[in-house]
């Protein structure tokens, strides 16, 4: 291999130079431990809490699930001793879901939440895990997520007792339409784009694209509206979404 040139070594050199003096400044930072953020007495109580948060649900099968609230707010408190604003809001997430625990069937979206919290918890450096905040946010707004859509799901009958009655009333609009002389086309359009919103709303994938489908029909068939095939294929696209509409079924049907 042939020597490199003395004066292209120099030039390299230079080039690095700055690169080195930053590296060599930033190793004494990078030997130094890191530096406590919690009292250690602390960090240890918050550990204690999490083991014990931990075990209480990992048996909740076996010896029940009555220590698992105590378990929560024992956590909690020692959120609240923190004075951490990331503590506290993952403390008071828990709590959240702990209330929804009482529920008579909590959802499993809840129940995934609350298990990769804690799972989460069960970290040897406790609060001053390097993650520790990051981690604590994410597993918040899970949490948060989880008990703000467990509330919605309990006013859910209500909800879909409303659309289904609303729903079978746009859908006669729109027979009613489809059987005038000539069709009305703009009603068709209106309603059926109205009902695919107000489906969309309440995450109703099925009848949302069903009402789509007729929207495109619609304006694509707007000048044959009184073709008899036409109108069978709506008419069909109408039936099929009123059977969707009876289809959704929630605790009114049974109250």
């Amino acid at each position: 291999m042939p020597d490199i040139p003395e004066h292209e070594l120099e030039e390299t050199r230079a080039a690095l130079a700055p690169t080195l003096e930053a590296t060599a400044a930033i190793l004494p930072w990078l030997a130094k431990p890191r530096q406590a953020r919690f009292d250690p007495k602390l960090n240890e109580r918050w550990i204690s809490a999490g083991k014990r948060l931990v075990a209480a649900w990992s048996e909740r099968h076996g010896t029940g699930a009555g220590d698992v609230r105590p378990a929560i707010f024992g956590l909690y408190a020692v959120a609240l001793e923190t004075a951490d604003a990331t503590c506290l809001r993952l403390g008071e997430a828990l709590a959240c879901a702990a209330d929804r625990l009482e529920d008579v069937s909590p959802s499993p979206r809840l129940i995934a939440a609350i298990t990769a919290s804690i799972e989460c918890l069960n970290e040897v450096e406790g609060l001053e895990h390097p993650s520790f905040d990051e981690r604590a946010v994410h597993f918040s707004k899970r949490l948060e997520t989880s008990v703000t859509r467990t509330l919605g799901d309990q006013r859910s009958a209500v909800i879909d007792q409303l659309f289904r009655n609303e729903a079978h009333e746009q859908i006669q609009l729109m027979q009613d339409a489809l059987a005038a002389l000539p069709p009305d086309a703009y009603c068709l359009n209106t309603e059926s784009l109205k009902l695919a919103e107000q489906a969309e709303l309440l995450e109703l994938w099925g009848i949302m694209h069903l009402a789509r489908q007729l929207s495109g029909v619609v304006s694509a068939q707007a000048a044959n509206l009184e073709d008899p095939a036409i109108r069978a294929c709506i008419d069909q696209k109408l039936t099929e979404m009123d059977s969707a509409i009876a289809a959704v079924r929630t605790e009114c049907d049974s109250a």
